[in-house]
């Protein structure tokens, strides 16, 4: 898993999305993926209306080296099993989609894809929402165990 985490700390941070990286749990690393690549896809949508073609090909093509090198190089095979595959495959095709409506300067295809990853970024955003949910119960429960024995009561 730490593989997993590096190399997705790394694409990151390579790709400048955001900062904030430092301390945040993996889930949130995926969080912070998504949200990079829904950015810089929300970018270049108006830069297609434009005709700005180097700037609309720069942010499509961060899009998905951030999918392709980020997100699913944060997948692993054996621990997500059928779940990382459908992943993957979805993967490839909102790579496939961008690189068509990256030559077509198809808005329609950026939108599709944009929707994708924010349906996934929503689900991660829910799994971290929990997870925080139970460490602050964890620890609430933690410090009463500790009150209650320095107390005497234990």
């Amino acid at each position: 898993m730490n593989a997993v985490i590096d190399n997705a700390l790394q694409t990151y941070a390579r790709l400048s999305v955001e900062t904030g990286v430092e301390g945040a749990s993996p889930e949130m690393l995926i969080v912070m993926l998504y949200d990079g690549a829904i950015r810089a896809l929300n970018l270049a949508r108006p830069e297609m209306e434009r005709g700005n073609i180097p700037e609309k090909g720069r942010l499509v093509s961060k899009a998905i080296d951030i999918i392709d090198v980020g997100l699913r190089g944060a997948l692993d095979d054996g621990a997500g099993g059928e779940i990382a595959r459908n992943l993957a495959s979805l993967y490839d095709y909102m790579g496939q989609q961008l690189l068509h409506a990256n030559v077509n300067n198809d808005v329609g295809a950026v939108d599709e894809v944009c929707g994708l990853l924010r349906e996934l970024k929503e689900a991660w955003e829910t799994l971290v929402a929990r997870q925080q949910q139970e460490r602050t119960a964890a620890m609430t429960a933690q410090s009463a165990g500790r009150a209650a024995t320095s107390y005497g009561k234990a």
